[in-house]
């Protein structure tokens, strides 16, 4: 099994040397199709192009392979690395994602029941200390400790679908062909 906290680490500072900031590392598909994924973005407009992603891949990729030959690999066994933006409907994993989307709704799982209940949906309305608050509906404000989170995430919704518009959709429409 991977060592995920040495790995966030690791591929944290690769991904800070590309300008770019940590969302996610996970290791997912269990023994049968076991995948690294990594969601990035960059600060200053929470997106990642798909240019990004491909020099971010190939830098991880030079990493680990040296790591491995070095019979240092942090991960035992054959594996599919996936580096991707988070998405529309992102994670929120750090618990400045709860101020920085403020506002748009959440569906948030503890890992332990809290007042009778482990899944909370509503708006975010942000952090304080160690703990974040939501609007659940029907019950108001709610505070969760940051500690207690299993997952959360951001819910589809128009308005966020308005925040998340991409910076420039130039290009989007055409198909490029590239020789060999």
């Amino acid at each position: 099994m991977a060592d995920l906290a040495g790995l966030t680490e690791l591929i944290g500072a690769e991904a800070k040397a590309e300008g770019l900031e940590l969302v996610r590392v996970k290791m997912m598909g269990g023994t049968s199709d076991p995948t690294l994924q990594v969601m990035a973005e960059r600060p200053d407009t929470r997106q990642l192009t798909l240019d990004d992603c491909a020099q971010l891949s190939r830098r991880l990729s030079e990493v680990l392979d040296a790591l491995e030959a070095e019979g240092r690999d942090p991960i035992a066994g054959a594996y599919r690395l996936e580096v991707s933006s988070p998405g529309i409907d992102r994670p929120l994993t750090r618990l400045g994602d709860y101020d920085d989307w403020k506002g748009h709704e959440a569906r948030i799982s503890l890992a332990e029941k809290l007042n009778g209940r482990k899944v909370f949906t509503g708006p975010v309305l942000g952090s304080e200390g160690e703990d974040i608050l939501i609007d659940v509906p029907g019950q108001g404000e709610t505070r969760l400790p940051f500690a207690a989170i299993q997952s959360a995430k951001l819910v589809m919704t128009d308005k966020l679908i308005q925040a998340t518009a991409p910076l420039s959709a130039d290009g989007a429409d055409t198909i490029k062909v590239e020789e060999d």
